[in-house]
């Protein structure tokens, strides 16, 4: 029996409660990847423009940061460089490179419950239908509860994920952040 077969054997036995939570964990699942695979390479290069950008600044190499530092726009605007103009830029920038932390938050919080609802709703299931049977024994019982414990396997699996990017991805902002306000120090204290 293949891996498909057993597939198809377990949601050919499962409620439609089940198929949809395990639908809609699987969607989660995707967005959780999808959020952490698009962030994480974004917030990657932005680090290494920064990083670039303040090497060249300790170095003594320029002044001020490079054209694609997240800096230059605010920066471009001013005669003089300023402490609330660092600050707005440095706001938007983690504004802009926390987005998508408060939707992996949700999903780890609340996909435990939708895979535990499923299996509630499977055990019900079971038992209603054991009640109907004459007869019933651990042995019958044992595999319709187990096969009822995958929707909360499924929903702790999809939060484990979720919470884990959510981590590190907060880690590089903060690390993104340390970038922006190195420049901003180095650059403030050239003007005093």
């Amino acid at each position: 029996m293949g891996l498909f077969d057993g597939l198809f054997a377990y949601f050919d036995k499962s409620s439609f409660i089940t198929i949809f939570v395990l639908g809609l964990l699987s969607v989660y699942l995707f967005i959780v990847l999808w959020i952490f695979i698009y962030r994480y390479f974004s917030l990657k290069s932005k680090m290494a423009k920064e990083s670039y950008s303040l090497k060249k600044l300790y170095m003594g190499r320029t002044k001020t940061v490079e054209k694609n530092s997240l800096l230059h726009p605010f920066l471009a605007k001013v005669l003089i460089p300023n402490q609330a103009i660092f600050l707005v830029a440095k706001n938007q920038a983690i504004q802009s490179a926390t987005s998508g932390l408060t939707a992996l938050s949700i999903i780890a919080s609340t996909s435990p419950f939708i895979g535990l609802f499923g299996t509630v709703v499977a055990i019900l299931e079971t038992f209603s239908k054991l009640g109907t049977q004459s007869g019933t024994s651990i042995a019958i019982v044992a595999p319709a509860i187990s096969e009822a414990l995958v929707a909360t396997a499924a929903g702790i699996a999809v939060a484990t994920f979720a919470y884990t990017f959510h981590l590190i991805l907060k880690r590089k902002a903060y690390e993104l952040n340390v970038l922006l306000e190195s420049q901003a120090d180095l650059i403030l204290s050239q003007k005093a």
